[in-house]
């Protein structure tokens, strides 16, 4: 499942590419599981609407849509060709949306919130491009592009809201002490902890096992077991691989690739995750795997404690 530096890495990569652009029109397949809001409400709320923005909350991306004069959003000389029409069997879902504000003024709407799960992919294909087997919502530009949400395995999530928050603290803007806040006290491991989105919003299972390296602490130690000088080299482990991460366009171990299509590379610095059995980059003492609660967690036995 794309984490932290994923998600961030592909909604800059949106951010660049469609900002500015506006939404023609919206086409939903047939598949129920990728809906978390109705058909109807989604089509609506992104339906003639300016993208003012795209960003990460957590490991959703957010498209912040406003209201716009979709007759005046681009030049005539940017109108692209029709959209392309899906494929056989797939129902296209319609509704009218709001009308657009008077003289072209724009005005902040509504969010699309984009959760990618574990295989989920948001690509920018010109108009008449073949449409991907498992594409489940294609949403048409100004530009004669067209938006395109892929999944094979149907765990990602489209839905619209308002004022979309994550539920927890943000891992790169949490200051020190608020870290420390949230870990002291509690009984679960530390793993655990790190992967809770109540607590941390992003931080998922490589960079979990990746700054716990760094720390210098072990996956199935219980969060109130860590001093306060272990949990600050920890929040300092986190922030530093994160910003590594995203810096390396994230970790290409499964289907992950960015907004252009193209491969991440922080996989090759990987410390512990994904090298069980391995000599350990520090001490050459073989990586361990043990599996805390349903997730597999890599560890050097003699660098961490």
């Amino acid at each position: 499942m794309p984490e932290l530096p994923e998600v961030e890495t592909i909604a800059r990569g949106l951010a660049r590419r469609v900002s500015g652009d506006v939404i023609e029109s919206v086409w939903l397949g047939s598949k129920p599981e990728p809906l978390k809001s109705p058909a109807a409400e989604i089509v609506a709320a992104l339906e003639s609407r300016r993208i003012a923005g795209v960003r990460r909350v957590g490991k959703h991306i957010v498209f912040d849509l406003e209201i716009c004069d979709v007759a005046r959003a681009l030049p005539p000389a940017q109108a692209g060709p029709g959209k392309a029409k899906p494929k056989p069997g797939r129902n296209s879902r319609r509704s009218s949306s709001s009308e657009p504000s008077a003289g072209g003024s724009a005005r902040p709407t509504s969010q699309w919130i984009v959760h990618l799960g574990m295989t989920g992919r948001m690509l920018v294909c010109p108009a008449g491009t073949e449409v991907e087997k498992h594409a489940h919502a294609i949403a048409r530009l100004a530009s004669g592009r067209e938006l395109r949400f892929v999944d094979p395995r149907r765990f990602g999530r489209l839905s619209v809201a308002r004022g979309f928050q994550a539920s927890g603290s943000e891992p790169l803007e949490v200051d020190l002490e608020r870290f420390v806040e949230l870990f002291r006290g509690r009984k679960t491991p530390i793993k655990s902890a790190l992967l809770n989105q109540k607590l941390l919003s992003g931080v998922g299972n490589i960079y979990a096992d990746e700054s716990l390296f760094r720390a210098g602490v072990r996956p199935r130690r219980r969060a109130a077991s860590l001093s306060r000088d272990e949990l600050h080299r920890l929040y300092r482990a986190v922030q530093k691989v994160l910003k590594e991460a995203i810096a390396a366009g994230g970790s290409s171990v499964s289907d992950y690739v960015d907004a252009n299509g193209d491969e991440g590379f922080f996989q090759l610095e990987h410390r512990v995750y994904g090298r069980e059995g391995e000599a350990c980059l520090v001490c050459k003492t073989p990586i361990k795997r043990v599996v805390i609660a349903g997730r597999s967690s890599h560890y050097c036995p003699h660098c961490q404690k």
